[in-house]
């Protein structure tokens, strides 16, 4: 999204479960207001004119989800931030106090400072989506943790238990699947883009269904901006004659997740990532450093799938 000329002012909204702490440069205003609908719409008639500044705001969730999506449909610029970039910068200024008003100066200083890309407009279905999506992930982690409660030392009733409450996992887990690939369906270009997906070996239909919740932007930036949204794009770590090794961090850490699994399908069953895998493991690459070089590929992969509107067998590899 570009921003024009007209755009003269930051505001920076720390948000919180019971409040939103606002702060506007350069004027230097700072206020709060309730984390409710009420103070949603006291907020939205306190802010300058839609179109005329810039709205930074943490990723925290549920508690943040609602008033970005109101203020971007009210026509403002909305950039959601990871909250260590916030940290990280205020580190920088040498800023290491923290409060609520605090942060929220911090903020409107970072999108003044660094101007991160605003979001795009997220319909009502995109937020049910992402809620159903964080769902599974959240069930998915606690089907891992009563795993690993099952060991040979359990006595009969509460091995009983453990696996009483796995299975009830797996139904409910069977029930999200099910209203994803739903929701899904019921929108033709998301429909769209999940069977496009779904041509490439070694994605699924829960692979893809995350890839159209969780990233809308697939298909409309570049290689290497979309495996920075990511965070599948390497980074140096050099000083003077000292050559570090590079590393991966940032972004998107629940979808590179879902495309680490992906990865490691297509690097068994899809004959492109499996030829570029067995290459790396013949130059001697350690293991994790081949999947995470097969993630990065399949994502361009599937960007340029989606930015020219071709199947996988049509896409250049």
């Amino acid at each position: 999204m570009h921003l024009d000329d007209s755009v003269n002012c930051s505001v920076g909204i720390d948000v919180s479960k019971a409040q939103l702490d606002v702060h506007l440069r350069p004027e230097g205003r700072s206020f709060h207001v309730p984390n409710t609908p009420d103070g949603h719409a006291v907020l939205r008639a306190a802010l300058p004119a839609p179109g005329t500044c810039r709205i930074t705001l943490e990723a925290t969730g549920i508690y943040g989800q609602r008033i970005a999506a109101e203020l971007v449909d009210a026509g403002h610029y909305v950039s959601v931030v990871n909250p260590r970039q916030i940290r990280d910068y205020a580190k920088a200024l040498g800023i290491l106090a923290k409060t609520d008003r605090i942060d929220a100066h911090v903020i409107a200083r970072f999108g003044a400072d660094v101007k991160p890309r605003p979001v795009v407009k997220t319909p009502e279905k995109q937020a049910e989506l992402d809620q159903l999506v964080t769902r599974r992930r959240q069930l998915l982690q606690l089907r891992t943790a009563e795993s690993n409660r099952l060991h040979d030392g359990l006595s009969k009733l509460v091995r009983q238990s453990v696996r009483r409450s796995i299975d009830a996992l797996n139904r409910d887990i069977a029930r999200i699947d099910q209203a994803i690939l739903k929701l899904v369906q019921s929108d033709d270009d998301w429909q769209h883009r999940f069977e496009l997906l779904q041509t490439t070996p070694g994605i699924g239909d829960v692979n893809a269904a995350s890839m159209v919740a969780e990233l809308p932007e697939l298909g409309q930036l570049n290689r290497q901006k979309i495996s920075a949204l990511v965070g599948a794009a390497p980074y140096p770590d050099d000083s003077g004659k000292r050559n570090g090794q590079r590393s991966i961090r940032g972004g998107r850490k629940s979808l590179r997740g879902t495309l680490y699994m992906a990865a490691l399908s297509a690097s068994v069953h899809n004959p492109v990532i499996k030829k570029f895998a067995d290459r790396l493991k013949a130059a001697g690459k350690p293991g994790k450093v081949v999947i995470i070089a097969c993630l990065r590929k399949l994502l361009v992969i599937l960007n340029t799938m989606v930015k020219n509107n071709t199947p996988w067998k049509m896409t250049p590899a």
